[in-house]
């Protein structure tokens, strides 16, 4: 007679074989990241001979004291912080509440405006006519360049507006019989019942604005003090690959005695490490209502 719960050769062989996948998913999707981590710590000339998997060589923190130790990183850091919450805040809000309109079905042309925005996730101006638009609308060389164009997203738009069409009715219907307007009823009930779709739309504004860096690059690069983070280490990367020339230009220095030295390898590790921290340290909070809105919030019609 066997006892309860004791398992077989069989079930301990799927656990294994469980486990074992688990362990080798994680690994495949850890390693690239570690190993970014490992080069990002060691002596640049020493990572070009290869080798670095998952522990630095030889540590150093010279490519962190080359991006860090410019004058304008820390300017430039706090331009991308200011339009990242600007624009993840005032883009989620603005984005529900068109998502909200057009969720409503006495909107007569909630059709119209849904096709309209969908339409522009195919079909864009152009980078010249967009440049121009900006321009006539006083955007460039402006802070509010980061922020304007994005407000409302067309793909956002419609997570959200599929997460709302989801709701209960009843909720609006009562608020109304009790005299709330309809922003009040988007403010007080529609809002807090999309809690979980809200963030996941805030992280993935939040993390586009925090990457971004060709508009910095086409409206704003005359302008110093609204340079961004990520334009700054790019045009780092840039002379890095200008001052490297080649390996051989490398080993050459090294070999006459100039140890400090960067490499465009060793600079994009140092770089991904930088920008990934804030959404690294972000994402835990989120997690949870990540995965909720993202699976409550799928496209459907």
């Amino acid at each position: 007679m066997h006892r309860v719960g004791r398992k077989t050769w069989g079930d301990i062989a799927i656990d294994a074989v469980i486990y074992l996948s688990l362990i080798f998913l994680v690994v495949v999707t850890l390693y690239p990241f570690l190993n970014t981590l490992a080069v990002s710590f060691n002596d640049a000339m020493d990572s070009s001979r290869g080798g670095i998997t998952l522990w630095p060589r030889k540590f150093t923190l010279y490519n962190y004291q080359t991006l860090l130790t410019r004058s304008q990183i820390y300017h430039a850091t706090l331009v991308s912080a200011a339009r990242t919450i600007l624009s993840t805040v005032l883009g989620t809000f603005c984005t529900a509440m068109a998502a909200y309109i057009i969720s409503r079905r006495e909107f007569v042309f909630r059709r119209l405006v849904s096709f309209i925005y969908v339409l522009t996730m195919y079909i864009d101006g152009g980078l010249v006519p967009t440049y121009f638009l900006m321009r006539s609308l006083g955007l460039v060389n402006s802070f509010w360049v980061y922020v304007v164009p994005g407000l409302v997203s067309a793909f956002n738009l419609i997570v959200i507006r599929t997460y709302i069409a989801g709701l209960s009715d009843s909720y609006v219907e009562s608020a109304r019989i009790d005299g709330a307007g309809e922003f009040t009823i988007f403010l007080r009930i529609i809002l807090p019942l999309c809690k979980p779709v809200l963030a996941t739309i805030a992280l993935f504004i939040a993390v586009d604005n925090w990457n971004a860096w060709f508009d910095t690059f086409l409206y704003n690069s005359a302008n110093a003090r609204l340079s961004t983070l990520q334009y700054e280490l790019m045009k780092v990367l840039q002379s890095a690959n200008t001052m490297s020339g080649s390996l051989l230009q490398a080993l050459s220095r090294a070999a006459a005695g100039t140890t400090n030295t960067v490499t465009p390898r060793a600079i994009r590790a140092t770089m991904t490490i930088i920008v990934s921290v804030p959404i690294v340290a972000v994402y835990p909070f989120l997690q949870r209502y990540f995965v909720h809105g993202l699976t409550l919030g799928g496209i459907k019609e």
